[in-house]
């Protein structure tokens, strides 16, 4: 049975060999998209560019603008999702909604 210095050389060994065995894939990979950018007469800019992309809308999870606001205290909701407890009290103590609209 290999000792534990010999079975962790094996290890450096082995990972050596990965981190070269990566290096050279990547490096295939770069050849590979710089050739098909030269191809097709595209840069980095066209890359990044969303231009030709569907139109999917705003991203979820993106802010939305306030619909109303709370003129004492300066708190603002969406019109989405649960009602903010000020909102909700205030309504309760017979005020309106469109008391509210920004």
């Amino acid at each position: 049975m290999p000792s534990v210095a010999e079975l962790l050389a094996q290890k450096a060994a082995i990972e050596k060999q990965i981190a070269d065995a990566q290096r050279e894939e990547k490096a295939g990979a770069i050849a590979q998209v710089k050739s098909l950018m030269a191809e097709h007469g595209l840069t980095l800019a066209d890359l990044s560019a969303r231009a030709g992309s569907p139109n999917r809308g705003p991203k979820a999870g993106a802010k939305v603008a306030a619909k109303y606001r709370n003129a004492a205290t300066g708190d603002t909701w969406s019109g989405r999702g649960l009602q903010p407890k000020w909102l909700r009290a205030a309504l309760a103590s017979g005020k309106q909604l469109s008391d509210f609209a920004v």
